[in-house]
C-alpha cells in the first residue's frame, strides 16, 4: 500500500510540474498578428467596447469574456480532507476545479486564493470582484463561516454565487436518493433518514432531501457532540432546525429502523451491526473521504440487500460534484441568471436522476469498456458521460427562466441543446445538415456486426434521432441479452428488424445469389454456402443488393481490406469509376479537414488519385463544405523533379481538364496548403484561396499517417472512413470506431441511399 501511495505521490507531483508548472493557462481568443489587430484589441478600438458597456451594462457579456468567466475562490480553511492548509496550498485544488469547468462545460475560470479568515472581510473582497465575473464558485471554506459568506454574497451580488461543497454534494445526493428509492419501491415522504456529519455539506444535503419531499420529522441527525435533540443548547440555527424531541443519544439508536443512512463525517463509524438493524433494502450513502463510514463490502456482508454510494471512484455510485457544478453554471451563465436558486438546483437533481435511468452513453473509452446500466450499482451518471451537459444545462436554464431570475432568456431551448451538443460532439455542426436530410426520408440501414456493444448503443441513438430504420444481423439471443444488459430501450419489430445469422429463411436464396455473382471467380457452391453462413458482411451486402436494405455499415470487427473484398464481390463500381477509395475527416478546434486516400489505394496512379479527388469533392458538398483541394507532395510547384512530385503535378493537369471550376492547386507541401500568405508569396498565381480543407496525398502511407497524426495531436474527432466508388451505399468502419462515429456514418449512408434512389428515379 505504501509503495502504491509513493508511486501515486510521485506521479502526481510530476503531473503538476511537467511539461510546465500548473494545470491552466490564459489563451487569447482573438488574433494579434498585425497593427490593425492591435488597434482593434487595444487603443483606440477598445474604447468603443467600453462605451457600449457604459450605455448598457448587459453588453459586457457580448464584448468581454465576463459572461463565460467564473471565479473559483477559497481561503484554504477546509481543503479536501487536508483541513486548514491555507490559500496558497489550496491553489492546486482550485486550478483543478478550473480544469473541470473548462473540460466539461467550456467555462473559463480564474482561480483566486484569498488570505483572509474573517467572514465579513472575505465577503467584502469577493463582492468587489463582481465586475470581473459572470459567477462565483466558493470552494473549501470551513463551516460555519461558509454559510455566512455565501448568504451575504447572495444578498449583495447580482451574479450566481454557489458553494459547491454544500450544494454540489446535495444535488448529487438528491439524485442518488431519488433513484435508489425508485429501485426499492419506497416513497420519499415515507422513509426515515439517519444522518451523521452536520457540517456544510451535511446540512445542505438534508435541506435538499427535505425540499424533494422527505419529512423533517422523519430525520434524526448526529454530529461530533451526539444526537441533535431539543435539549441541546449548543446548536446554531442551521442545526437547530433538525433537533428532535427524542430520547435517542447514540448513532446506533438513530440508525436502527432507518431506510436511509447519510454520512459526511468520519471513516468507520457506521458498524456492521448498525447496518443490520436498518429497514428492509436500506440505502447507505457513506461519503466520508478517503475512508467511508463503512466500506461497501462490509455493509453488504451483513445486508446483501443494501444499496451503497460512496465518495470514492473505486466503488460504484461515486457521489462526485463534477457531475453537476459545470453544467449548473453553464445553464446559469447562458441565461444571465442573477442567482442559483432552489428551483435551478432541484431541476439539476431531477435531470441527473433521469439521465442515470437512460441507457449508458458513449463511455467505453473513459471507463475501460465497462458499460453501466441503471440499477443498484448505477444510481447516478459518471463524470465523463457526455450527455450531462446537454441534459443538465437546459434544465437549469429553463428553471432560471421559469423562476424569473434570467436576464437573458433563451428564445429556443432546442436550439440551445444543439449548441451544447456541438461542444460535446464537435462533429455535430458539420453533421447537422446530413442529420436533417437523413430524417426527412428514413432509410433501412443494416449493421453487419450488430452483436457488438458499440453497434447496439449506436443503433439506440439512431432510433432516438430518427436517422434510419436499423436492421441488425446476429444471433437473436446474444443481441437481446446485450440490449437488456445495456439497458437499451429498442424493441424488435417496432424499432428494428433482426436477421438471424444462423437460421434466416432466406439463406438458400442468399448463397445461391452469391454463387451466381462469384462462380467465375473460383467460388464453388459449397464455398458460397460456407462464406454466406459465416460472414455477416456478405449477408448485409446481399440484403442491400437485393433491395431488402438501403445501406450497410460494417467493419467494427476484422480488417478493412477483408471487408472491402466481400463488398466488391457483391457490388459493382459507380459508373465511370475505375476503383474504390476512402476519405476520412478530422474535426478539431480549428475546423474540419479531410484526407484522401486513407484506407484503400496503396500507391494509386495519377488517374486514380484524380478520380478519388472528384468523388471526395462531391461528398464534401453534402456537408455544406465548399471543397478547397490541396494536392500534397514534398515538392512546391516543381521544386523537385522525381516520380512522386511528377505524379501529383499530373493529378493537377487531369483535374484542371475534367473540372476546371474546382478550387484546387498543387503540387505543394502541407504548410503551403495551410498558409495562404506563404502560398501566395511562393506562387502568386495560385488558384487556391484561404486554407485547404481536402488534402490529397500521393499514397496510402502518407494519407493514413497524416490523418492519424492530425487526429491524435489535435484531440480531433474522426468521421469515416467514407468509402467511395462502390455502386451501393456501404461503409467500412474500423474496430476503433466510437458510438458517435457509427451514428455519423449511419446518417451519411442513409443520405447516400437517398441520393442514389433519386438519381435512379430520374434515369427511369
Amino acid at each position: 500500500m505504501s509503495t502504491i501511495s509513493d508511486e501515486l505521490k510521485q506521479a502526481a507531483l510530476e503531473y503538476h510540474r511537467l511539461p510546465r508548472p500548473g494545470k491552466i493557462k490564459v489563451t487569447a481568443t482573438k488574433p494579434m498578428v498585425t497593427q490593425r489587430d492591435l488597434a482593434l484589441a487595444y487603443s483606440p478600438g477598445v474604447a468603443y467596447a467600453c462605451e457600449a458597456i457604459v450605455e448598457d451594462p448587459k453588453v459586457a457579456s457580448e464584448v468581454t469574456a465576463r459572461g463565460n468567466l467564473v471565479a473559483v475562490i477559497t481561503n484554504g480553511t477546509a481543503v479536501l480532507g487536508l483541513g486548514d492548509i491555507g490559500p496558497l496550498a489550496g491553489k492546486p485544488v482550485m486550478e483543478g476545479k478550473g480544469v473541470l469547468f473548462q473540460k466539461f462545460a467550456g467555462i473559463d475560470v480564474f482561480d483566486i486564493e484569498i488570505d483572509e479568515k474573517d467572514p465579513d472581510k472575505l465577503v467584502d473582497i469577493i463582492a468587489s470582484l463582481e465586475p470581473t465575473f459572470g459567477g462565483i464558485n466558493l470552494e473549501d471554506i470551513k463551516a460555519p463561516e461558509c454559510f455566512v459568506v455565501e448568504r451575504k454574497l447572495r444578498e449583495r451580488m447580482k451574479i450566481p454565487v454557489f458553494h459547491d461543497d454544500q450544494h454540489g454534494t446535495a444535488i448529487i445526493v438528491g439524485a442518488a436518493v431519488l433513484n435508489a428509492l425508485a429501485i426499492t419501491g419506497k416513497k420519499i415522504e415515507d422513509v426515515r433518514l439517519a444522518t451523521t456529519g452536520m457540517g456544510a455539506a451535511g446540512i445542505s444535503c438534508v435541506n435538499m432531501l427535505v425540499a424533494l419531499g422527505l419529512r423533517p420529522e422523519h430525520i434524526l441527525a448526529f454530529d461530533r457532540d451526539g444526537v441533535l435533540h431539543t435539549g441541546r443548547t449548543d446548536l446554531d440555527p442551521d442545526k437547530r432546525r433538525y433537533a428532535r424531541d427524542t430520547e435517542k443519544r447514540t448513532l446506533a439508536e438513530i440508525v436502527e429502523g432507518a431506510d436511509i443512512f447519510l454520512g459526511l463525517s468520519a471513516g468507520g463509524i457506521l458498524k456492521p451491526e448498525m447496518v443490520a438493524s436498518m429497514a428492509e433494502r436500506p440505502i447507505i450513502l457513506a461519503l466520508a473521504n478517503p475512508s467511508p463510514e463503512i466500506l461497501p463490502e462490509d455493509a453488504k456482508r451483513v445486508r446483501p440487500d443494501c444499496i451503497m454510494a460512496t465518495g470514492r471512484s473505486d466503488y460504484p455510485n461515486q457521489v462526485n460534484n463534477a457531475l453537476c457544478f459545470p453544467y449548473l453554471f453553464r445553464g446559469a451563465l447562458d441565461v444571465g441568471a442573477t442567482v442559483i436558486n432552489e428551483e435551478m438546483k432541484q431541476a439539476c437533481v431531477r435531470a441527473i436522476a433521469e439521465l442515470a435511468r437512460m441507457e449508458a452513453g458513449d463511455l467505453a473509452t473513459a471507463y475501460g469498456g465497462e458499460l453501466p446500466t441503471f440499477g443498484p450499482d448505477y444510481l447516478i451518471p459518471r463524470p465523463f458521460d457526455p450527455r450531462l451537459l446537454v441534459m443538465l444545462a437546459p434544465a437549469v436554464a429553463q428553471a432560471a427562466m421559469d423562476s424569473g431570475v434570467a436576464q437573458r432568456p433563451l428564445d429556443d431551448l432546442e436550439a440551445y441543446r444543439e449548441q451544447l451538443a456541438q461542444f460535446i460532439y464537435r462533429t455535430s455542426l458539420l453533421m447537422k445538415p446530413v442529420y436533417e436530410r437523413a430524417r426527412a426520408d428514413r432509410k433501412r440501414v443494416v449493421y453487419a456486426e450488430a452483436e457488438e456493444e458499440v453497434a447496439l448503443r449506436a443503433v439506440q441513438t439512431v432510433i432516438d434521432e430518427k436517422l434510419a430504420f436499423p436492421i441488425l444481423i446476429g444471433r437473436p439471443d446474444v443481441i437481446h441479452t446485450r440490449i437488456e444488459r445495456l439497458g437499451l430501450r429498442m424493441r424488435e419489430g417496432v424499432d428494428f428488424e433482426l436477421t438471424n445469422i444462423d437460421s434466416d429463411p432466406r439463406f438458400n436464396e442468399y448463397w445461391q445469389q452469391y454463387h451466381a455473382l462469384t462462380e467465375r471467380r473460383g467460388v464453388t457452391p459449397a464455398a458460397a454456402k460456407t462464406l454466406v453462413r459465416s460472414r455477416s458482411t456478405l449477408i448485409a451486402a446481399l440484403m442491400v443488393e437485393r433491395g431488402e436494405a438501403d445501406a450497410l455499415i460494417c467493419g467494427l470487427v476484422g480488417r478493412f481490406h477483408k471487408k472491402l473484398g466481400y463488398l466488391r464481390s457483391v457490388f459493382g463500381l459507380d459508373p465511370g469509376v475505375q476503383c474504390t477509395s476512402a476519405m476520412t475527416g478530422v474535426i478539431n478546434d480549428r475546423g474540419a479537414w479531410f484526407f484522401l486516400d486513407t484506407h484503400v489505394q496503396v500507391d494509386p496512379t495519377a488517374e486514380q488519385i484524380a478520380e478519388a479527388t472528384l468523388q471526395a469533392s462531391y461528398r464534401l458538398k453534402l456537408f455544406g463544405i465548399e471543397p478547397k483541394v490541396a494536392l500534397l507532395s514534398h515538392s512546391n510547384y516543381g521544386s523537385h523533379d522525381n516520380p512522386s512530385a511528377a505524379k501529383m503535378r499530373k493529378v493537377w493537369q487531369i483535374l484542371k481538364a475534367r473540372m476546371p471550376k474546382l478550387e484546387m492547386d498543387g503540387e505543394m507541401q502541407a504548410d503551403t496548403a495551410w498558409d495562404e500568405v506563404l502560398r501566395q508569396r511562393m506562387f502568386p498565381r495560385t488558384e487556391l484561396s484561404g486554407r485547404a480543407n481536402l488534402y490529397v496525398m500521393p499514397n496510402l502511407d502518407a494519407a493514413n499517417i497524416a490523418y492519424n497524426l492530425v487526429r491524435v495531436m489535435t484531440d480531433g474527432v474522426a468521421i469515416g472512413p467514407i468509402l467511395m466508388g462502390v455502386d451501393k451505399p456501404a461503409h467500412i468502419l474500423t474496430p476503433a470506431a466510437t458510438v458517435r462515429r457509427v451514428v455519423n456514418m449511419t446518417a451519411i449512408a442513409a443520405v447516400d441511399a437517398q441520393i442514389r434512389t433519386a438519381q435512379s428515379s430520374r434515369r427511369s
